[in-house]
């Protein structure tokens, strides 16, 4: 049996999922305000796959039989001040979901719930691709500068990202 304190962690770590698909949506929004659409595309993706994220946690929340709460998620900014900010905060944004992610396993590990370690095993395989996708981003927008060709080539990559769902969803 999940105890309600895994409950009300994974409730929060809900709330958290759908913060980061506003934040990133956000992003997107700035980029699409920058004509950089391939980019914005690359944020949109993000803020799904966020969402897809909290739906997973929601759904294991019913499946349990615990009781899904939903709280207030905070606005993200929308003022940022260049692309490397950006990218900058996304990596930044992904240290502190795994860190969350974390946190709730070692709960569930101290607690003995094997079942809820074994479903967060899904979540800490998607932290260690998503810090080193955004590392890697981080990275590359370094390396454009100011140069505007290289935005274009960087721009027209992020473009070709499509969204898969997850296997199970």
């Amino acid at each position: 049996m999940v105890s309600d304190n895994i409950i009300k962690l994974i409730n929060e770590q809900i709330t958290k999922e759908q913060y980061a698909a506003q934040l990133y949506l956000s992003m997107s929004a700035w980029f699409y305000s920058q004509d950089l659409e391939g980019i914005a595309n690359y944020f949109r993706i993000q803020s799904k796959e966020e969402l897809m994220h909290a739906d997973k946690m929601f759904d294991y929340i019913h499946d349990i039989g615990g009781k899904i709460i939903l709280n207030e998620v905070a606005k993200p900014p929308h003022d940022f001040a260049n692309a490397q900010e950006i990218f900058e905060k996304a990596l930044d944004h992904e240290r502190l979901v795994t860190k969350s992610i974390f946190n709730i396993v070692k709960a569930a590990n101290d607690e003995g719930d094997f079942a809820t370690t074994s479903f967060l095993q899904w979540f800490i395989n998607e932290q260690v691709e998503e810090e080193s996708s955004a590392s890697l981003l981080v990275t590359k927008i370094k390396m454009v500068k100011d140069n505007p060709s290289a935005l274009y080539l960087f721009d027209q990559e992020l473009a070709q990202r499509v969204f898969t769902p997850a296997a199970g969803n």
